[in-house]
Parts: structure tokens; sequence; C-alpha cells
């Protein structure tokens, strides 16, 4: 296998080819390692320990990662446990003397390793962020659209009272923009790494420096990260913020994705994708891909997001294991995410919502999709306990006879007046209107007003 074969996603479709997925491959973190040296080079002369000229000549050799082999420096990782080491020894002899011995100076591999992580990280995100965002402007207009679209609402399964897919997309939409959040705030929050082989700072001081804490603020601002508070080796918070903003991700991009699956099934059929996905052996079939994919996602990201939480437990002053743990869980929960983020944009924008479907499904129940109403409504009039076995009973019925629950109810309330003409003397039979009663449109709660409120969200 050839360093080009490496990382591009045959196994992996949820991913491959996405904005962010690119920002994670081994070429994005050659990059980034090399653009973490120079930093380090230029914050080191902005603090007077390096001249201007070294870190014109570093900056210079890192910006062409063409000039280092990658499979090389997979391979001769293998020595110090990491390709920082090798890729130290080739970017100081290109960049030879004067200033070589100038690259890495005073720095340990972990500074550089966590640091262009770092930088992989906020690279990744800014394409994941803005797949969310399209994806929530397509739910946002989703449920605008269908905001009185009525669906059968489903508990454990089974029907249970009526909603809207306004209601229905605007949670989703909700879930999203929760991502979003967790999402951007972690991201804005990535720090630079440096402190040297203890943490302590002290080769800079060797070096030269007479306030080295300074330093960290001028390696991250040459980077576009945040400062750290202190060299964070084995204080990992950093990298278990990033796993719980991702594996959230990934997790609320799934529930949208498990609606999609069980909607779209053939003898439901409320919404299909619109652009399914073929089948090798069946032509009829278009599958729904897109949500097959996020799908998938989700269901691997906690495990991942799991490792990087195992990590936090990091012994002494660097650990031996626990860090090396983090960086391929690391890289595939910046590319699940990012590619459910992708997917998650591209089927949200053609979605098909199919509410002539949604309506017929309303009647699935013969009627008793609003049991839940006339109970209510009934209980004033025959008594909680007589409605209650009124409704039980014409239940059994609307099924065993295959007819709708309303026009047994009006029958059997006809014949309860005529048995008790006094009942039709009591005010309160004078607001019950039995259309209005047992039309499932009808009983969707505040289900317009919640998506409203859900929609004022930015």
């Amino acid at each position: 296998m050839t360093s080009a074969d490496a990382g591009t996603g045959l196994l992996a479709p949820g991913w491959a080819g996405s904005p962010a997925a690119a920002e994670a491959g081994d070429g994005a973190v050659l990059r980034a390692l090399l653009d973490a040296e120079a930093a380090l080079t230029r914050a080191q002369a902005a603090a007077g320990l390096a001249p201007a000229e070294a870190a014109a000549a570093v900056t210079e050799v890192a910006a062409d990662p063409g000039r280092f082999d990658l499979a090389s420096l997979a391979e001769r990782a293998r020595g110090g446990g990491n390709p920082v080491i090798p890729l130290v020894a080739d970017l100081t002899r290109a960049v030879g003397e004067p200033y070589g011995p100038y690259v890495h100076r005073g720095a340990t591999s972990q500074d550089i390793m966590d640091t262009a992580l770092m930088l992989v990280a906020h690279r990744a995100l800014g394409p994941l962020l803005d797949d969310l965002d399209r994806a929530q402007r397509a739910l946002s207009g989703l449920a605008a659209e269908h905001r009185d679209t009525v669906l059968p609402g489903r508990t454990l399964t089974q029907h249970a009272v009526p909603t809207t897919f306004g209601l229905k997309a605007a949670g989703w939409r909700s879930l999203v923009l929760d991502a979003r959040d967790r999402t951007t705030a972690v991201r804005v929050s990535l720090p630079a790494q440096l402190g040297g082989a203890a943490g302590t700072l002290a080769a800079f001081t060797a070096y030269g420096a007479t306030h080295p804490t300074g330093l960290p603020a001028l390696y991250a601002r040459e980077l576009g990260l945040r400062t750290p508070a202190l060299p964070w080796h084995t204080l990992r918070t950093p990298v278990a913020d990033l796993a719980g903003a991702l594996a959230f991700t990934a997790g609320a991009l799934g529930k949208l994705a498990a609606d999609v699956l069980t909607y779209s099934r053939t003898e439901i059929a409320e919404v299909s994708e619109g652009s399914g996905g073929g089948s090798s052996a069946m032509p009829h079939k278009a599958n729904p891909v897109r949500s097959t994919l996020i799908a998938a996602a989700a269901r691997q990201a906690p495990q991942l997001a799991a490792t990087l939480y195992g990590s936090l437990v990091a012994e002494d002053e660097r650990p031996a294991g626990s860090w090396h743990a983090e960086w391929e869980p690391l890289r595939e929960l910046l590319r699940l995410a990012g590619g459910a983020a992708r997917n998650a944009a591209e089927l949200t924008g053609g979605l098909r919502v199919h509410a002539d479907v949604m309506r017929e499904h309303l009647g699935l129940t013969h009627g008793l999709i609003v049991s839940e109403r006339l109970s209510a409504e009934l209980a004033p009039l025959l008594g909680r306990g007589r409605a209650k076995e009124l409704l039980t009973g014409l239940a059994r019925r609307a099924y065993a006879e295959g007819r709708d629950l309303g026009t047994l109810l009006g029958d059997m309330l006809d014949e309860l007046l005529a048995e008790e003409p006094e009942l039709a003397e009591r005010p309160e039979w004078k607001g019950f209107d039995l259309t209005a009663a047992t039309d499932p449109t009808r009983y969707t709660g505040s289900a317009g007003p919640l998506t409203d409120r859900a929609l004022e969200r930015s």
C-alpha cells in the first residue's frame, strides 16, 4: 500500500471526499506539523531568541510539504514512537546551515504533535460547521413550509397522537444548532501546546529567554490558536472537549437519519431522499443512502470518543500510550462527524415530504389516534370511568369491524341520548362537537406555536 492510497476512504463512503476529511488526511497532518514547527521558530524570533532570517528560512522550507516523503516519515516514526522526530531531522537538513539548528529548538515532540492536531481540528471543523449551517437552513425551510402538515406521532413504534412535520423538522434543526454551538465553542478554544520536555519551559530559559512564560502566547498567535494557561501534556481537556462535541454532532445528526430511515420505509413512505442510491441486485430500489451513512457514523462515534476520554488518565508530566492512543480516534472522529455533516446538508436539502401519505396514515387506526382527546372531552359529559369504558369497547369494535371510531361513537351517543335524554340538557353537551373531536388534523396541540418558537433561534 502506498502513501497515496492511505486515507482515500474506500471503506468509509460516509466521509470519503468530504471537505472535513480533506483537512484530516495524512497530507493535512504533515502540513500542520510543518506549520507548527515554522510558527515555533517565528515565535522565538519575535521573542529575540532566534534571528529573523532563521524564521524566514524555516517558514520557507516548511511551506512546501511536497519536499517530505510521507511514507518514509511514517515508517521511521516507529523508531521514536511519533512522526515528529523524523520530520525534525528532515526539516533541519532541508533548512541547512546556518539556520537548521533553530528548527524545533526548546520544544518536545508532544508540543508539535499536539499543536498540529489542534490545527488539523481547527481546519477540519470549518467545513463541518459550514455543512451544519447548510443543514439547519434547509430544515428551517422545511419546518416553515410544513408547519401545519399533520402526520401520526409515534411513541414506542406505535401511533400515539397527531403531530406536525413542521415540529419534527424544527426538532431536527434544534439538534443541528446544538451541535453547531458546541462545535463552535470548542473550535475557538483549541490551544497551542508549548512546554518543553516536562512542561516547565526550562529549555527556553537555557536558550536565553528572560520571560519564557510569554512564549506560548507568541506561539499561539502565530498559529491562530488559543494561548494555553498551562502546558497540557497530561491535562487533556482540549481533546476531551473535541471528543464530546464531535460525538454529539454525529449523534444529533444520527437522530435525524434514524427518523428519515423509518419514515422512508416502503410501507410508510412519508418522506424520501431526493436522490436515493441504487442496489446492485434490485433495480427498483432507491435506498436512503445519505441517512444510512449518517447512521453509520453515529454508531461509530461514541466508541471513538470513549478512547479519547480514556486518555484523560495520563500519568506523570508526559504519558506513555495514552497520548499516542488519541491520534487515530481523533482523526477518525473528525472524518466521521465531518462526513455526517456533509451528508446531512445533502439529505435535508433534497428531502421530499409526502404530505398526502402522512394524511392518509392518520386513519390507519380507524380514528383511535384521537382517543386521548375524546377521553378528555367525554369525561365531563359521562364521568371519567364511564367514558373510559365506552371508548375501550368502541376501540375493540373499530378494529374488529374495520369501522371508524367517530362513526361508532356517533351511533353510540345517539343511542345513549335516546335512553337518557336528560344528558342532553347538561351544559357540557352544548360545547361538544363530535366532528371536531374526531378530526386528527385539529388535534395537534401547540405544534404550530412550538415550531414558530423553535424557528426564532438564529
